[in-house]
This record gives structure tokens, sequence and C-alpha cells, in this order.
């Protein structure tokens, strides 16, 4: 018998590096890969992989499981898609640090941002923190499917250090960027990840305010830079309006360049020419070869908005008469929604009474928006949107997307691709993601519970771009690099994400012609009955952590090995 825990035999390793595929066993030991080879010796546990893909597990690099990491074990719906380690604290929101008095504002700025229902975080958060390196502890006496890590979020520094002053967007006085770079430095050698920040006008509290964040001046996010200089440890993650005609990457350089560290950043596109993603991606390349060390975050398919009456959003959600109807139990909302006068009376009236509810228009999108189907397609032709298909047969689109969402028991739901759907396809994203400084992410998984599912774009990355896409198709070793050892190295995991001795014993083995997605669906597992949209995966025959199997065909084996990642 071998010094071996676990062997996985005959598998066809796509290591992570990149390089080509080839047929060889992994012998682990521990939470270790201590040898890569062929005719292995048995291990005290084999696993027969013949036939199968035996990959490194994935990063995930943009989530906002914050809440979720304090009263769950399990990260559903990464868990399910061969994420092995997870990264919070995205976009500057979180729970940490926080004071008594400030738990309130910081449960409706995630209520708002990332679309986490009040009444599930006042349920299932415990607070037992008030400093970011308590909340660390915290997380570090708990066990999960999966490795967790956190940035630094820096709306809940900024309110915790100036108050409401913070939360109002003031200006941060000398004394105020001193304390929070003190803060930022505290929580470096207690373990962040680097400190994540926002400076978007579409993240919003739930009452309507922006971010704290958003107006923050370049002496405040500069000091925060430079701190993560003098430490010599960390990340600056950032969400800046890309999309704005002239925004570029210089102002996101020069953070970048008085850090000294690595500076990652969300990219996409619109719909619609004008397209800003060559010249953004020609700066990012300039920025890198200049020493610059900069990484821009990609979703590899359409950033895609659900709707229904089971969901936060659907066409008709901001009209009077709906509105009046949302409170109401579903059943008893469907069945007022399937009388013919109501029918008439929503689809009479205006998106919004109020012309400056963006959102009401956006979710009348039926240009690109689809039945997602089953098995569900993200790149659908635009023959099949709502709005074809409503032409085809005579009637409005708005008349279409009523009825259909009122299938199936009044569970039918509706798929907007609201961005990152160029000219109807995702052409543009294949271009991007050839990029040597673009890495997926930006699944979000743990946020937007009633709205998005994109937290399953590894398993729709190599489905569709690896295996499926009729044009356009990827090479499947640089697939798993992007998923696996880029996206851990932009983040300085300099463990994980290969398949070579030394390195973490985080797997996965798939059987990749039978790898598939389920149409998401809703469950109510959050606290207090919470909903949340989750999508299983199909094809992934185990996943492992730290050396043990924690699923198996998409069933948790009971296994926990998950562990704080202290940067």
């Amino acid at each position: 018998m071998s010094g071996f825990d676990l062997v996985i035999r005959g598998g066809t390793l796509i290591d992570g590096s990149g390089s080509e595929a080839r047929v060889a066993d992994v012998g682990i030991s521990g939470a270790t890969i201590v040898e890569v080879g062929n005719d292995l010796p048995r291990g005290r546990k084999d696993i027969d992989a013949t036939g199968l893909l035996v990959t490194p597990g994935f990063v995930d690099i943009h989530t906002h499981y914050d809440g979720q990491v304090t009263w769950e074990n399990r990260l559903v719906p990464s868990s399910s898609h061969g994420v092995t380690t997870a990264v919070m604290g995205n976009c500057g929101v979180g729970f940490a640090p926080c004071l008594p008095e400030h738990r309130e504002a910081l449960i409706r700025l995630m209520e708002g941002v990332e679309d986490i229902p009040y009444p599930v975080l006042a349920r299932g958060l415990p607070w037992t923190w008030e400093s970011f390196p308590q909340y660390l502890d915290l997380l570090a006496s708990r066990e999960y499917d999966m490795d967790i890590a956190c940035y630094l979020p820096h709306a809940p520094l900024r309110v915790h250090v100036m108050g409401q002053r913070g939360a109002d967007r003031e200006p941060a006085t000398a004394e105020d960027i001193a304390q929070m770079c003190a803060l930022l430095a505290e929580a470096l050698d207690a373990g962040a990840m680097g400190i994540a920040t926002s400076r978007t006008i579409f993240h919003r509290s739930s009452d309507g305010r922006p971010v704290p964040t958003l107006d923050a001046r370049d002496d405040e996010l500069l000091a925060l830079a430079l701190t993560l200089r003098e430490k010599n440890k960390g990340v600056f993650q950032i969400v800046e309006d890309l999309h704005l005609p002239g925004a570029g990457l210089g102002h996101m350089r020069r953070i970048a360049e008085t850090s000294g560290r690595t500076l990652t950043f969300s990219i996409g596109t619109g719909n619609a020419a004008p397209y800003h993603w060559p010249r953004l991606l020609q700066e990012l390349g300039e920025a890198n070869a200049a020493g610059v060390s900069m990484k821009a975050q990609l979703l590899p398919r359409a950033i895609g908005m659900m709707l229904g009456h089971e969901l936060t959003l659907n066409p008709f959600y901001s009209t009077p008469t709906y509105t009046k109807l949302a409170a109401l139990p579903l059943a008893e909302r469907l069945q007022e929604l399937r009388r013919p006068e109501i029918r008439e009376r929503i689809l009479s009236e205006p998106p919004d009474a109020d012309p400056a509810l963006v959102l009401g228009r956006m979710v009348r999108g039926f240009a690109h928006m689809f039945v997602l189907g089953d098995p569900p397609d993200y790149e659908q032709a635009p023959e099949r949107s709502i709005a074809a298909r409503a032409q085809a047969l005579g009637i409005s689109p708005e008349a279409l997307a009523y009825d259909l969402m009122l299938e199936n028991d009044g569970t039918g739901k509706l798929y907007l691709a609201m961005a990152n759907f160029a000219d109807g396809k995702l052409d543009a994203l294949g271009e991007m993601l050839h990029h040597p400084d673009v890495v997926p992410g930006l699944g979000d998984g743990g946020a937007h519970c009633a709205t998005i599912c994109d937290g399953s774009y590894s398993t729709f990355m190599l489905m569709h771009w690896g295996r499926d896409r009729a044009t356009g198709r990827l090479p499947l070793p640089q697939l798993v690099h992007g998923l696996s050892r880029a996206t851990a190295l932009t983040v300085g995991l300099t463990d994980r994400g290969l398949l070579a001795p030394g390195f973490k014993a985080d797997l996965n083995l798939i059987d990749f012609t039978r790898l598939g997605l389920h149409p998401p669906e809703v469950s109510h597992d959050l606290p207090g009955s919470g909903r949340r949209l989750v999508q299983r995966a199909k094809g992934y025959a185990a996943t492992i952590v730290s050396g043990r199997v924690t699923y198996r065909e998409g069933a948790h084996t009971g296994a926990l090995p998950g562990r704080l990642v202290r940067a």
C-alpha cells in the first residue's frame, strides 16, 4: 500500500496550466497533491476516472456569500458547478466592520445592490462581530463545502469610520482617511484578500440611496491603494461605469500604479453600438505591458435577468395595477392575473408611473427576451425573441409575455439578456476571452436571489465555449486555465488551480459528454423561507476539496472540508 490517501486513476487531465490534455493518475495525501503520473500505486481509496476529465477545482473570484457564510455551510448554487474556492466582499458591500447602529443601513445596502431580501438578512445574520478581524474569526470557526476568502468592503468601512457622513457620500477628511487606512491594514493582517469598492450609479440601497462609495474622491482611494503597497498585500477590486461615453481605464490604472498590486475590475459590452470594449481591452493590454497589474473580469455569457411572477421583477411589476396585487400571496395574485379584465388593464398601463425608473422600461426589452427552455439556451437567434414571436403571431410582445409567465401554474419564466449580447449574439465575449488579461467571473453567487442566476457560469463556459457552440469554440485547456489557475493568481491564491505536486487537492471529475445545465428554479431555503434562484448541473461525477469528496453526481456527501482562507 502506498502513502496516498486517494488516487484519481486514469482520467484525462486538463491540469489548469493551459497545457494539452493527457491521461494520468493523481496521487493525494491529506489536502495536497503529491504526485501526478502513470500507474501510481494504489491509495487507501481509488477513484476510477477513466473517460472523465480531471480538472482543478474552479476559483470564483466574484461572489456575494458574505451573509450566507454566517448561517449556512453549503454555498449553493456555486457548489453545483465545480467551484472549490469563492471570494466574497466584492463591489464594496458586506457586513464588516459594523457597529450595531449601522446594521440596518448595511442590510438595506446589500438588499438594494445585490437583491438579497431584508427579511433573509435580518433573520440570518448573527451579528457576533463589529470589526473585520472578528468577522473573519467567526468564518474561521465554521466549516463549508468549499474554501472561502473575503475582501474588506469599502462601503461598510466608510460608514464605520464616518457614520452618517459616509452614508451621505460626503468627502472624507484627512482624519477619516487615516482611520480607514489603519483599519484596512488591520484587515490585511487578519487575512483580507484586499479591498473592494464600487463607483457605479447602478449600485443603490433598497431605499434608493447610491452606494456610499460612489463619490469617494481620489485622495481616499489612492490612500487605500497606498496601504496595499505599504503592506505589500492584497488586491484592489473595483466596479466603475465603463459603459459611459468616453470612459476609460485611466483612473483605475492610477490606483493600480499607486498600490503596486493587482487591480481587478468588471468588463462587458452593451447590446447595441457604439461598443467600448475594444478600446478598453487595448488600454488594458497597454497597462500590463507597462508593468501595471490589471485584470478584467468577464461573465462568459449574457448578463441575464430572470423575470416571472415568483421573482422580483417582470415586465409589469411597476404598473399601477400589478403594484396593487404584488403583496398578495402568489396563488391569490395568479388568480387575479388570470382574470380577463385584470389582464386587459395591466396590458394597457405604462411600464411605470415614474419615468425616472429606468428598470421599469429595461424589463420590457422584448427584442432580447426569450423563453430559456429546458435545457436552457443562452444564445438564441433573434427570431426566437419575445418581440419576434409576438410579431409573427400578430399580437403585442406585452401580451405574449403576460401569457407565457402564467404557464406552468404561473411559474413561467422569461430570460432577458440585458447586456453582453451585442448584436444578439455572444461573439464579442469570445473575443474578450482570448485576451490574456481577461478572466471569467461576475457570476455573483449568493446575490440577486430572485433576479439573476449566473452562478452557473463555469458549467456554461465549459459546455458552450468548449463543446456546443457551432463556431468560435475555445480550447478546453484555455477554458479550464481561465476558471482555475488564472483566477487563483488574479487574487494571489498561488497554492491552487493547478494539478501538480505541492498544490491543493481541489479537483473536479467531469463527464464532459453529459455536462449540462438544468433550468433555474425557485427554492425557498433561505432564512425565514426566503426565496432564491438555484440552478443545478449534471455531469460532475465528483468534486473534491482538500482531498475529500464533497459532491458525487451533484449530491452532497456530507463532507465539509472547506475553510476560511486568510490571504
